[in-house]
């Protein structure tokens, strides 16, 4: 919160144990205040389908999610690097060690917090739409409409050096 002002950053984010990383640029107001001790919720929710009722009123979505809540704890200079790793091999195994890692002025450039999860909840919503028995006799589709996070087929840089293999870790989707 900012001069009463409460803020929600999409960022991406890494389990490491019972903790989650952050990372980020050094100007950032959220990542100044985790590492300070700052309090946090963070929330993470997955979209499994459209629910889709007789009724409009119980139209609803199949989904996963949870709150994650602590306070932000720096990490530092010294174990920033391997911190950064992990988030990479989190995000997308084996490409650390095929990129070009950061170099000192990144590092400066960067800021990698912690926060322990101190206590978190967990929800969770799957199944049929719940019509109301006066309204399953009405003549219109009711179901799930299942969505999904798929990776798609990768598309080249327009840029790239000629020649560039696909990686295996990438290669293998589809």
């Amino acid at each position: 919160m900012v001069d009463d002002q409460p803020f929600v950053i999409p960022t991406l984010h890494a389990r490491d144990g019972d903790r989650i990383l952050l990372h980020g640029s050094q100007a950032s107001r959220m990542l100044r205040h985790l590492e300070s001790g700052g309090a946090v919720c963070i929330t993470v929710t997955l979209i499994d389908g459209l629910v889709l009722a007789r009724s409009v009123f119980h139209h609803s979505v199949n989904y996963r999610s949870a709150a994650i809540y602590g306070r932000g704890e720096p990490i530092p200079a010294s174990e920033q690097y391997a911190a950064l790793e992990v988030f990479m091999e989190r995000c997308l195994p084996g490409r650390w060690a095929e990129a070009r890692l950061p170099n000192e002025v990144e590092m400066k450039q960067t800021t990698v917090v912690a926060v322990p999860i101190e206590s978190a909840s967990a929800k969770v919503r799957s199944g049929p739409p719940k019509d109301d028995a006066e309204d399953m006799a009405w003549p219109i589709w009711a179901g799930v409409l299942p969505l999904s996070l798929q990776p798609g087929a990768p598309i080249p840089d327009t840029q790239a050096i000629a020649g560039v293999e696909l990686p295996d870790y990438l290669g293998r989707r589809g």
